[in-house]
């Protein structure tokens, strides 16, 4: 915990709210973003970064996913279902992104200490159970089996899973990013995940073991405290979180070199996204 609270006390954070604009766009430009946060931050050419992002009726495949004998059959599953399949720049498995999905990350720069993988994800741990004081004694870490892109840092309380962090490392960077299932239904979303396997493998047995989706093991945060909690609040307590770490929190978007940086990135992201999902 000391560790994670000293990397989260930075004498100034720079914080990028992206919770309304991203709606309508694709979520690729926020991995795109990601990477340049990585790559600026890594660099000390910006202050550590938080960002927030919510993007619409979007399945974010891992690339795992992408190797499904029948993808074609689960991305089609998908589409007819209003939602759109890509395939993300990390590892992991597959995840819903709609506008009851708050996303954060944080960027830090392993410029003057180095911050190993458990790090990064405790880091994210003590930001959400600050963030979410009201609960915080009883966010628990470990994999919950039966949730969609389980891992050994699925947050759940009572043993059903509400977030899931992964990490993304770039340019002496990190970015830690977080997926905060805030409102709407969990079960619901992680129904729709158990359809897209059952399209994409049709019983067919693989050397990859694909999560047997269990919908009762995922909620809301709206479910699991038993009161309202919307994706705009919990984006405004992100701001006062950082004030209270820092007292110095300067909003800004890109700037300087960092959109002809952006623009690099997205090509990539959009080009390599196009290359995974050709044919489906």
């Amino acid at each position: 915990m000391d560790q994670s609270l000293n990397l989260l006390r930075q004498p100034a954070w720079r914080f990028i709210d992206q919770s309304v604009s991203g709606l309508g766009r694709s979520a690729l430009e926020s991995f795109a973003m990601d990477d340049m946060l990585c790559h600026v931050v890594g660099q000390l050419k910006s202050l550590p970064a938080v960002r927030t992002w919510v993007h619409d009726r979007t399945v974010v495949l891992g690339i795992q996913d992408q190797r499904l004998p029948y993808i074609e059959d689960a991305t089609e599953l998908l589409r007819l279902n209003g939602w759109r399949p890509i395939v993300r720049n990390s590892g992991g498995l597959a995840v819903v992104l709609d506008d009851g999905v708050l996303n954060i990350t944080i960027a830090l720069s392993e410029k003057d200490r180095a911050i190993d993988i458990p790090a990064g994800y405790e880091v994210m741990l003590e930001f959400v159970r600050l963030l979410l004081p009201e609960a915080a004694d009883r966010i628990e870490a470990y994999e919950i089996v039966g949730s969609y892109c389980p891992g050994s840092y699925d947050l759940s309380i009572g043993g059903r899973k509400f977030a899931g962090i992964s990490q993304r490392r770039l340019r002496g960077g990190i970015a830690v990013q977080i997926y905060l299932c805030v409102e709407g239904s969990g079960s619901e979303r992680a129904r729709l995940i158990g359809e897209m396997y059952e399209a994409g493998l049709k019983g067919e047995k693989t050397k990859f073991e694909y999560p047997a989706i269990r919908p009762d093991v995922m909620a809301s945060l709206t479910e699991l405290l038993g009161v309202p909690i919307t994706v705009p609040e919990l984006n405004s307590r992100v701001r006062r979180l950082l004030h209270a770490l820092s007292g110095d929190v300067r909003d800004s978007l890109p700037e300087g070199e960092e959109p002809d940086l952006y623009a690099k990135y997205l090509k990539r992201v959009v080009e390599r996204n196009a290359k995974l999902l050709e044919g489906t």
